[in-house]
């Protein structure tokens, strides 16, 4: 990124303060005060915030070739980013409902993220080596990777298409309901329901923990995996699965093969469909 100017040391209240700002480095400065103006980075160009503080509604959006380094949004901060595209987001501490939204080819390392409505309706998105507390996170979005993330919420990762997880833990609920092409590698999924009505999910040496998990599924894969406290487990489900160690019960899988080292219980009644999913036990 080119910079021709530095705007260092300053406090910015007014509405639009740095509206259209073009390459331009912003370092150590705060946005906040009683004018109490929103849209401070609106409509910008190629800029790099260093080092600051935001306490304003709206900073970023709009905004085209950013990178935002080692700031904070506190909880005043409403609706951050939104329709803003080729960001860089690196080593920030960021609150605010509604971050990150309508976005694209955006990068996250190394933050710390609460923000009860994150990341909806965006496009490639990669988060690495942070954290994210969020009701819904990712709802409606494409073409997110994440590696590495330690992630707390409920309604997780709905109505998403080409998502990739790897060595995070996810601590949900409803995680991945109506998503589409979904490969979670060598983590932990912690939640109840898990991935109802998805379609094209693949859980890798994952561990999946909680109640009447992966129902009402297609084209289910589950490879060395485990599973604890997995009760009602894939009814009405198309799935191969590989399973290391006990499942509480199976019920009523619609297709496939689940193969078990041990089950609890195999639950094969009031179905309202033909099922002829089998489950094999190792002996």
């Amino acid at each position: 990124m080119e910079v021709k100017e530095i705007i260092e040391n300053k406090t910015f209240d007014e509405e639009r303060a740095l509206y259209n700002l073009k390459n331009t480095e912003v370092k150590n400065c705060t946005f906040a005060g009683p004018q109490d103006g929103e849209s401070v980075l609106k409509e910008t160009r190629n800029i790099r915030v260093i080092d600051s503080k935001f306490s304003l509604r709206y900073p970023l959006w709009h905004a085209r070739g950013y990178e935002l380094i080692n700031s904070t949004f506190d909880d005043k901060t409403r609706a951050p980013i939104w329709y803003s595209h080729d960001g860089l987001i690196k080593d920030c501490d960021l609150e605010g409902i509604k971050l990150l939204r309508e976005c694209s080819n955006t990068k996250i390392k190394n933050t710390n993220i609460v923000s009860p409505e994150f990341g909806w309706k965006c496009n490639n998105i990669e988060v690495k080596d942070s954290k994210i507390t969020s009701e819904y996170i990712f709802l409606d979005s494409k073409n997110v990777k994440l590696d590495n993330v330690e992630f707390q919420g409920k309604y997780s990762f709905q109505y998403m298409e080409n998502l990739e997880i790897t060595n995070c833990k996810l601590d949900t609920k409803d995680a991945f309901w109506h998503s589409k092409n979904v490969t979670v590698r060598d983590s932990i999924v912690k939640g109840e329901y898990l991935a109802w009505f998805s379609d094209g999910l693949t859980l890798i040496n994952c561990k999946i923990i909680g109640t009447q998990p992966l129902c009402y599924c297609k084209n289910l894969k589950l490879i060395n995996c485990t599973m604890e406290d997995c009760d009602l487990s894939f009814e009405y489900s198309e799935v191969e699965a590989d399973i290391k160690g006990h499942v509480d019960s199976i019920k009523n899988p619609k297709s496939g093969t689940i193969t078990v080292d041990s089950v609890g219980e195999i639950i094969n009644e009031d179905s309202i469909m033909d099922v002829n999913g089998k489950v094999i036990v190792r002996k």
